[in-house]
């Protein structure tokens, strides 16, 4: 395999991770952001009341999105096992 052909796999495989894993992240991160500033404003220090709503809103997004996030996963591996005889040569 070239390396340039590596590095393209390389890179898609990237950018996948990223598309996929993106909205759950900047969501739980989003919400863990207001948690904090409202615990702030009142100076409750509840631990737990940083991991619930991240833990509700993470599950409402892989209820919600991760049917798209399986199909962009399994598309990309699609991809990789049809480019496997290519690579013989």
């Amino acid at each position: 395999m070239e390396g340039d052909r590596a590095l393209n796999l390389l890179d898609d495989m990237l950018w996948t991770c990223v598309i996929v894993a993106g909205p759950l992240l900047a969501a739980t991160l989003v919400i863990g952001v207001l948690i904090s500033v409202f615990q702030v404003a009142t100076q409750m220090q509840e631990m737990t009341l940083s991991y619930v709503p991240k833990l509700l809103i993470a599950a409402l997004l892989l209820i919600t999105i991760g049917p798209w996030m399986m199909t962009r996963v399994t598309d990309f591996a699609r991809g990789l096992y049809l480019m496997i005889p290519t690579l013989a040569g």
